[in-house]
């Protein structure tokens, strides 16, 4: 039997399997990442299914099992590819998770804190890229999406993970994105760019959202660009309680997936079932 080593020119033959697959630079990236990881912890050992599954129990010491799957998904991807499938392992069970932990959850208080803050602090273009992500639901990787070009038309065309979709932007956030492209002199192009002329990144919006916290009175654990899609996905359903048309919205080709999405912390719940009168 051949001896299966992962080396560098087998994880670039990946990549490049991966770009002609259409996937998104941001998942090539996270793939790779873990494949490295891998690699890493082989420490040049032969790839076998033992050496997997004691890769799957190292990895249950430090993460989480959302986490774990992930990581264990990219792996199996990568030995799928080289014909190795005999060395996959089964992903760990989860339980559908009902409620999200309070220290996670943003609320709709304290985005609006968020955006203050921002408008406090004179940070325009943070201001309004944070309203921009939270009225849309889109992705931080489908902020360049919106262009001058979209923001007069009032939708913009989002393309991810092989899929296209329509997204349109609220009356009011039109007029807030119009305005600050007249403010900026921006005439084509992404609406949300560095000060060197390139689309912002999720690295720009996370530190500057990140150094929001403390005036604001948010917790850091809860100021991520990905959590205003969250509270889009939660704010959405409550009003609407579609979330076949949400799903749709958010890009998902899953149900299961945007369920994730609209999970509270159960204080409504709780609420709820005080108001069913069963304690007498």
């Amino acid at each position: 039997m051949e001896e299966r080593i992962i080396t560098e020119d087998m994880l670039l033959r990946y990549r490049k399997y991966l770009e002609e697959e259409e996937k998104s630079r941001n998942t090539i990236e996270k793939y790779m990442r873990d494949l490295c990881a891998f690699r890493s912890w082989l420490s040049g050992r032969p790839v076998s299914r033992q050496e997997v599954m004691a890769c799957k129990e190292k990895l249950k010491e430090t993460y989480a099992v959302r986490s774990v799957n992930s990581m264990l998904s990219s792996i199996n991807g990568f030995l799928r590819y080289c014909g190795w499938s005999d060395c996959c392992v089964r992903q760990l069970r989860v339980q559908n998770q009902i409620f999200c932990p309070q220290e996670k959850e943003l609320s709709k208080e304290e985005y609006r804190k968020l955006v203050e803050t921002a408008r406090k602090q004179k940070k325009e273009r943070l201001e309004t890229a944070l309203q921009t992500l939270c009225a849309t639901g889109i992705r931080i990787s489908e902020l360049s999406a919106i262009t001058v070009a979209a923001v007069f038309r009032g939708s913009a065309e989002v393309s991810c993970k092989g899929k296209c979709r329509q997204i349109f932007l609220p009356r009011k956030l039109q007029m807030i994105l119009k305005q600050y492209i007249r403010r900026k002199k921006i005439r084509s192009g992404p609406v949300f760019i560095t000060d060197g002329g390139k689309p912002w990144d999720r690295s720009n919006i996370w530190r500057e959202m990140k150094a929001l916290c403390r005036e604001a009175g948010v917790s850091p654990g809860k100021v991520f660009p990905h959590n205003l899609r969250h509270l889009f996905a939660r704010t959405y359903y409550n009003m609407k309680k579609d979330i076949a048309k949400l799903a749709d919205i958010l890009g998902h080709s899953s149900i299961n997936t945007t369920r994730i999405y609209i999970i509270s912390t159960g204080r409504e719940h709780q609420r709820q079932i005080s108001r069913l009168g069963l304690v007498l």
